[in-house]
């Protein structure tokens, strides 16, 4: 192998070794809210004409842990490997940027689809999901868990301390995945609120994602990929520029 494919295998290697936590617990986590949320809110929240609600959750939940699976490997990574003093490792190394860039999103991007699959799995078992149009459901995916990937290393490259890695996911991660429609459909907020959550870029990932699976979605589907696509665009070039001027990783 060859500088890249050795680093991205040694990240992929990270999370699979422990993956009673990094695959398991996530999958877990998902299937109680959908049992929670299922029990407690079917037959009293009304989203799209003959969908049942418990199956409406079950594409948002898989997009909500691929998001914040993804995030997680990059930025967890990351932050540790400076916190430990094993960076300067990977700093002696010839390794490009762009090797950096691919290592990091590219295991991201594995784990978030590995334990959105798992949650597909295990959330498929207590209702019934069509796929209207797979092709929409992995490039929603590929997408969301890349440009996730990408906002890890970011924040991993920003963050010195772990309680500013968790500051960074619990008011800027947790609340966009959270009022992005995994629970409900937009149309049935307020005007305002509806507005709000259009310019939340999480809502049109999971809103496309949706749409994959049952042939309609709150906006279409093109213009999510349009917005998500230029969202990824714009993080990507962000974190490729951070790791080629080795911002607060080069003295």
């Amino acid at each position: 192998m060859n500088g890249w494919q050795t680093l991205l295998y040694k990240e992929v290697l990270r999370f699979w070794k422990v993956a009673f936590q990094t695959v398991a617990a996530p999958v877990l986590t998902a299937l109680l809210y959908l049992l929670i949320f299922g029990h407690v809110l079917e037959g009293r929240v009304k989203v799209y004409d003959r969908i049942d609600y418990t199956a409406f959750l079950v594409p948002g939940l898989v997009m909500m842990s691929v998001l914040q699976n993804s995030f997680a490997n990059s930025s967890s990574s990351l932050i540790q490997s400076k916190i430990m003093g094993s960076l300067v490792f990977l700093l002696l190394t010839p390794l490009s940027h762009w090797s950096w860039f691919v290592a990091y999103v590219g295991s991201s991007i594995a784990r978030g689809l590995c334990v959105g699959t798992g949650v597909f799995i295990v959330t498929a078992l207590f209702t019934k999901v069509g796929f209207a149009a797979p092709l929409w459901i992995l490039t929603f995916g590929l997408l969301g868990a890349g440009m996730l990937g990408a906002l890890g290393v970011i924040a991993g490259l920003w963050a010195e301390k772990f309680d500013q890695m968790a500051a960074f996911q619990n008011f800027i991660i947790m609340p966009m995945t959270f009022l992005s429609g995994v629970f409900y459909s937009i149309h049935s907020l307020p005007d305002f609120w509806q507005g709000v959550s259009h310019l939340n870029p999480f809502f049109y990932m999971i809103d496309g994602f949706r749409y994959g699976f049952f042939g309609v979605s709150d906006v279409s589907p093109w213009v999510s990929l349009g917005i998500v696509g230029t969202a990824f665009l714009v993080v990507s070039g962000i974190a490729v520029h951070l790791l080629r001027i080795g911002y607060k990783i080069r003295n």
